[in-house]
């Protein structure tokens, strides 16, 4: 059988950090989409975050199913729908609307898969902070490396299309 190794040390981070990420609790554990929130406007490129809105926020999957996946979150640590008040989740559908142009523009997707994971048995990474995801695809974008290698390829670095999408913020509006 062939070695199924692929050499990804942009992981590490991801790998080192799993653990105390996926709790996602305010017990003392650290939520990602919280400390990028409160980390303030100066280090919005670093932690991939587009967009801060009145009650939502848009940050950039670091470890995305494909380019231009995006993350779109309360600015409350909220765990599950049933805490989120319309406010909240009206903005979340306009970014969700918003966002799927920008990724037009810049992406030129031929689809996009977009949901909500709650609770970790529905595959939530990050439990404790409710989010909807928007992932771009492509015809063909499940081929030989995500079936058989169980691999993704993403094409472009996180940093270059984050200034690709902010530009394109700006274009649409």
């Amino acid at each position: 059988m062939a070695n199924k190794n692929i050499w990804a040390p942009w992981r590490i981070s991801y790998l080192k950090g799993l653990e105390k990420e996926v709790s996602g609790g305010h017990d003392g554990e650290s939520c990602f989409l919280c400390d990028y929130w409160h980390a303030g406007e100066s280090n919005d490129r670093k932690n991939l975050l587009l967009h801060r809105g009145k009650r939502a926020m848009v940050v950039m999957n670091g470890y995305p199913y494909s380019a231009g996946h995006l993350l779109i979150a309360p600015v409350e640590h909220l765990g599950d729908l049933s805490l989120v008040d319309d406010e909240i989740m009206a903005e979340i559908t306009s970014l969700t609307r918003y966002y799927q142009a920008v990724l037009r523009e810049v992406l030129n997707p031929h689809g996009f898969n977009i949901g909500i994971n709650l609770g970790r048995c529905a595959g939530a990474g990050l439990p404790g902070h409710m989010h909807q995801h928007i992932v771009p695809r492509w015809n063909g974008d499940t081929n030989f490396m995500s079936t058989v290698g169980d691999t993704r390829t993403i094409s472009q670095s996180l940093t270059e299309l984050y200034d690709e999408l902010k530009q394109a913020q700006s274009r649409i509006g």
